[in-house]
């Protein structure tokens, strides 16, 4: 299955949900979705599904968006470097849908070091108690005590 169309992103995602993804926005810090979700799960690609995320990794680091120390699969996202708006960062987008995710940055906390500062509109927070029944049953092990 390839990457959906413009027309289809366009129907199953919003304005701020495509213009992060499919053309590298930023949402407005300390005003989105996640930025301050205490909950337990995982954070997946809103556009392919692909788990990126768990909320164990997930770390308040006072930039106003999710902030993680790590994605639960490296494979599941790639980083390139990004030149824009006069600066020198990595950006991180995701492997099969190619969504644009957020940066990375050497500033987070131990053992990675990393602080994955994500757009909270290129992702869904699945829930701990709903992941069985929407199909991230073997995502759960990262939950166990």
């Amino acid at each position: 299955m390839g990457k959906p169309s413009k027309k289809e992103l366009k129907g199953k995602l919003n304005r701020m949900q495509y213009h992060v993804t499919q053309e590298s926005g930023t949402e407005p810090s300390f005003s989105n979705e996640y930025w301050d979700n205490k909950g337990e799960g995982i954070y997946v690609d809103i556009v392919s599904g692909k788990p990126l995320f768990s909320s164990r990794d997930k770390f308040d680091s006072g930039c106003g968006w999710p902030s993680f120390t790590k994605p639960i699969e490296e494979s599941e996202v790639k980083e390139l470097r990004d030149l824009s708006h006069g600066m020198n960062r990595v950006e991180v987008r995701s492997e099969g849908a190619d969504s644009h995710l957020g940066h990375v940055f050497n500033d987070g906390p131990k053992p990675t070091g990393l602080r994955y500062c994500i757009n909270s509109a290129a992702l869904e927070f699945i829930p701990r108690e709903e992941m069985d029944e929407r199909g991230y049953s073997d995502y759960l092990h990262l939950f166990d005590e």
